[in-house]
């Protein structure tokens, strides 16, 4: 079984490989063989899940060099739960996107560019999960980083350039600190295995451990979009593809929050910065759910929901207790879902009402039924409406501050119940705006060609997110704040009432992996607990990678 450690990592890796080979042909081979890879990978991802949950975590050292030489990959439960879920997500994504190219006619770049760079950010994410040292869990990032930036910035438009040229920034300052980090543990532990480091860092002095506590913090923290360390996201994520903006806010952000949970549970258990994660976790839920009121297009709304409810994640990682690593395991599986979900219909709502400017929007209730069950039920599970995965979520990491009795636990309990509300005020606005009212004047007809800031005027492409045209005289000025994205290339797109079928059958499926996790929910809680107890216990984790 432990052979199969590798293969999340190394599948999408080799597919992509092929797919460059083969270059700008045969197009529904390279779908066909892209879909069944992700499939492959999901179902591996199942498998691992359900033996670490059994036989307790694997491991393979890669080239059967032994720690700390060799290469260590490792899948416990917290690890397999995390791979399932994002597989499956990726998964839905990419049969999203395969959609989305199709219906905007263009064969070449979605399959010569998006595609193997969507394949590389999968292997990337897998490597993240499965890292068993501090240089895998660095080098999975840079997997991560190089794909994002060429996904951010496809088609090359000048939002789109621009937009990734912060988020590149951002990470390379993160990955310099990372690095500066490795190079402190290696000087003071003499490895950078977890399972190595878990037992030496316990023997050098506090100030160093803190030290190094912090700046890992820091690094993950960017990563994770907390803040104050999250001003880049924001304006970076909304300008690109629907696809890729909705795997970026339900994937990326988390492989930080799980970089979190894995080493302050493993490598510096006693939570000597717990107080300053809490109140990290409560600034960011004000802060983005503040940011979200403020805002007018669908996709900065949900950006900063991302913020904020990224919180609620930080919040049990910061009480550390068995039962408040639960529910942050839990939350984080039921947000990567409803967050991509609510990206995903918004690609959806772009396609059809040719804007996810709110003040552009208004009848899809009447116009498009099925868009707006497909928008209400993640959106009420994102405000965390009972007995939704979001309330069981919530509902955990509360109890878990309730039980904790501190101040600081007191005020993020009262903290949650308030972020909670404002995003289902949110949602309903979102609600009201795009759905429930009537259409305003001037709401572009179906067969409409929307252009983006970039087009010229004789690009038949595809569409910018929040500025259209007048009609067919001319293009009509983007808003104040809007944001200016496209298709897959940053062209134009014509709005239709007739969805792209794979597009909506991928948002159909993503609803009702959300909806699963409810009727799943007394299992996943279980299992989360389990996983937890193992976190916090560290022996099994440990053992099994030094075969003690």
């Amino acid at each position: 079984m432990n052979a199969l450690v590798p293969l999340p990592v190394l599948l999408p890796l080799c597919v992509m490989g092929l797919e460059l080979a083969i270059g700008p042909r045969l197009h529904r081979f390279k779908r066909l063989i892209s879909l069944t890879v992700l499939g492959a990978v999901f179902v591996f991802s199942v498998i691992l899940m359900i033996a670490a949950d059994r036989h307790g975590p694997l491991h393979v050292d890669l080239g059967d060099f032994a720690p700390p030489l060799g290469v260590t990959l490792v899948a416990d439960r917290l690890a397999g739960l995390m791979l399932t879920v994002s597989s499956a997500i990726t998964l839905l994504v990419h049969l999203y996107s395969l959609g989305q190219g199709m219906a905007d006619r263009d064969e070449r770049t979605p399959l010569g560019v998006f595609h193997p760079a969507y394949l590389i950010l999968v292997a990337g994410v897998s490597c993240t999960f499965l890292a068993g040292d501090l240089v895998n869990l660095y080098v999975g990032f840079e997997i991560m980083l190089v794909a994002s930036y060429v996904l951010l910035t496809i088609g090359g438009t000048a939002t789109r350039i621009r937009a990734g040229s912060t988020y590149v920034i951002i990470s390379l300052f993160s990955s310099m600190l990372f690095l500066v980090a490795i190079a402190m543990a290696y000087s003071v532990a003499g490895t950078v295995n977890f399972a190595q480091l878990a037992g030496r860092l316990q023997e050098i002095p506090l100030g160093v451990r803190t030290l190094l506590e912090a700046m890992l913090l820091t690094v993950f923290a960017i990563k994770a979009a907390v803040f104050p360390l999250a001003a880049w996201l924001p304006d970076s994520y909304p300008t690109a593809p629907a696809p890729v903006t909705a795997v970026f806010s339900g994937l990326l952000t988390k492989v930080g929050v799980y970089a979190m949970l894995r080493t302050q549970t493993l490598l510096f258990p006693g939570h000597r910065l717990g107080d300053l994660l809490m109140l990290a976790a409560l600034a960011s839920m004000a802060v983005g759910i503040l940011g979200a009121v403020a805002q007018t297009d669908l996709k900065r709304v949900l950006t900063f929901t991302l913020i904020s409810h990224i919180g609620y994640m930080v919040f049990g990682i910061a009480l550390a207790g068995r039962a408040a690593l639960g529910g942050a395991i839990v939350y984080v599986a039921h947000h990567i879902t409803v967050q991509t979900t609510l990206f995903l219909v918004a690609g959806l709502i772009e396609r059809r009402g040719g804007t996810t400017e709110l003040t552009r929007l208004g009848g899809l209730a009447r116009s498009a039924p099925l868009l707006a069950v497909l928008f209400f039920v993640p959106a009420m599970n994102l405000a965390g409406i009972p007995p939704l995965s979001g309330f069981i979520g919530k509902l955990g990491l509360m109890r878990a501050g309730v039980d904790n009795g501190g101040n600081w636990a007191w005020a993020l309990v009262a903290g949650s119940a308030a972020t909670s509300l404002l995003t289902l005020y949110v949602m309903a606005k979102v609600w009201n705006l795009a759905f429930w009212r009537q259409a305003p004047p001037g709401t572009e007809e179906e067969g409409v060609v929307l252009e983006s800031a970039e087009d010229d005027d004789g690009d038949d492409g595809d569409d910018g997110d929040d500025e259209e045209t007048g009609g067919p005289a001319g293009r009509r000025p983007a808003p104040a704040g809007a944001v200016v994205t496209a298709g897959l290339l940053g062209r134009s797109i014509t709005t239709t009432r007739h969805l792209p079928w794979p597009m909506v059958t991928a948002t159909c499926a993503a609803v009702a992996l959300g909806l699963l996790y409810t009727v799943l929910g007394g299992p996943l809680t279980t299992f989360a607990d389990r996983a937890a107890a193992e976190l916090l216990a560290r022996g099994p984790y440990i053992e099994a990678v030094l075969d003690r």
